[in-house]
């Protein structure tokens, strides 16, 4: 990951400095031209005052120039005048073959090059030129003619060349400098970065060969949820072995006893009758333990990032069964569900808490059944609560039953039919859930309340 977003950001940063580095380049290069030209303009402007015409039309162009560089032969910097029929070259252009300068018209300039040249010893050379078109307007007493013409200024560009070969190498010396330290710099702000993931996967070794029983809180804010439910996923693991060991231990046990009286009912030599009878007895003693057991093996199954679900058609269909069931009691079931409700963890789970509250409420109530279901707290990032309660208008149950009510094999009523598991199956699943399970006095129906609360989930 660390090398990816690495080899990302480089590519990004060399793409962003080439495009800067061009960028300057460009900008450089145009104001150098434009300095250029403003300087070879002056140049121009400054021959337009000196040009004169003498009394026959000729032309005057003083000795004195106005920079030293156009009276030395090959010097890089070239005037000359362009008249209709005739031609005036500084001393500069002795030499070096320049082009052919247009007439323009007058105040027309004109800015161009490079320009290819040939200078003394025949070698290529290029030229920028700038040209203005002027005419010269006849003063008191002397010819009373206007004459055109048009003065050139080039100079060559091995100036401007020095200033770019300059400017670009102390520009991509900056740039590759800058660029290799903000790669530097940005490596190790990566690594400084996903330090806390290098110590989530550490952490997570440690607990993969059992050195660490969980993740530690130490992380920051972004990763808690991630260490979060692998805490809950570890806890889920475990919590899921111990029940599954728990449960093949209960069972042992549990059939141990019946085992054990048949034995003993066989080497004692009972008759075909008795031993008939006993093992009846035990036999279905054994079954009720075996269902026991695989109900509560079946309310252990996996709740973490499950889907949420939803909780109207599922008790429907429970309580259309119960009704069936109970029709000769003529017990209704009512509903207050909210339709934003949702159970977020296995279908069996939502199936047995609905099936065995319902069915302990329509074993017991008189004619009225109530289910409400609501949505419980809710936390940041994490899944919101579930709140199911289920009332009836029975006997209801009494504060100092409740606890043993809960128990598993015990029965509210030993002449009522049933295992006496249905409620510690409940309890089973609620804890699993790290949810309370709570048995009260229903104040609207007037018998018992069964409530269960689920707190936000991962």
């Amino acid at each position: 990951m660390q090398s990816r977003q690495l080899l990302a950001a480089s590519l990004g940063l060399i793409a962003f400095l080439a495009l800067a580095g061009y960028a300057l380049d460009r900008a450089f290069i145009e104001t150098a031209e434009n300095s250029l030209r403003q300087r070879l303009e002056s140049y121009a402007l400054d021959y337009v005052k000196r040009v004169d015409f003498l009394r026959d039309g000729s032309l005057y162009v003083p000795e004195v120039s106005p920079e030293p560089r156009f009276d030395r032969p090959g010097s890089g910097l070239y005037a000359e005048i362009v008249l209709p029929n005739d031609h005036w070259d500084s001393p500069s252009a002795q030499g070096p073959r320049l082009p052919e300068g247009a007439m323009l018209e007058p105040k027309e300039d004109r800015f161009e090059g490079p320009l290819p040249i040939t200078q003394i010893d025949n070698s290529p050379s290029e030229i920028y030129r700038y040209g203005i078109g002027v005419v010269w307007a006849p003063e008191e007493g002397g010819p009373q003619a206007e004459f055109p013409y048009t003065v050139y200024v080039s100079e060559d560009t091995g100036g401007l060349s020095a200033q770019v070969r300059v400017f670009r190498r102390a520009l991509w010396g900056y740039l590759g400098g800058a660029g290799l330290v903000l790669l530097l710099l940005q490596a190790l702000i990566l690594r400084w970065s996903l330090w806390p993931l290098r110590q989530v996967i550490v952490e997570l070794k440690r607990v993969q060969r059992g050195v660490l029983a969980r993740m530690s809180a130490r992380h920051p804010r972004e990763l808690e949820p991630l260490t979060e439910s692998i805490n809950a996923l570890i806890e889920s693991e475990r919590e899921n072995l111990d029940r599954q060991r728990n449960t093949l231990a209960d069972l042992a046990h549990s059939l141990k006893t019946p085992l054990a009286v048949l034995r003993a009912r066989l080497d004692a030599h009972a008759s075909e009758d008795e031993l008939r009878a006993d093992v009846a007895v035990q036999l279905r003693r054994m079954s009720d333990m075996v269902s026991y057991q695989l109900a509560r093996a079946a309310s252990s199954g996996h709740k973490l990032f499950a889907a949420p679900i939803e909780v109207e058609p599922h008790a429907e269909q429970i309580v259309r069964g119960l009704e069936t069931m109970y029709a000769g009691k003529g017990v209704l079931c009512e509903f207050e569900v909210d339709v934003s409700a949702r159970f977020h963890g296995e279908l069996g789970d939502l199936q047995e808490l609905l099936g065995n509250l319902l069915e302990n409420a329509f074993k017991w109530a008189r004619s009225r059944v109530l289910l409400t279901v609501t949505a419980g707290e809710t936390a940041p990032n994490r899944r919101p609560g579930l709140l199911i309660a289920v009332d009836d208008d029975g006997p209801g149950v009494p504060a100092d039953r409740v606890a043993q009510l809960l128990q598993r094999g015990v029965r509210g009523d030993e002449r009522v039919q049933g295992h006496g598991i249905g409620l510690a199956i409940v309890q089973d699943i609620v804890r699993g859930y790290r949810g309370d399970l709570e048995v009260t006095r229903s104040e609207e129906l007037g018998g018992a309340r069964f409530e269960v609360r689920l707190p936000p989930g991962l």
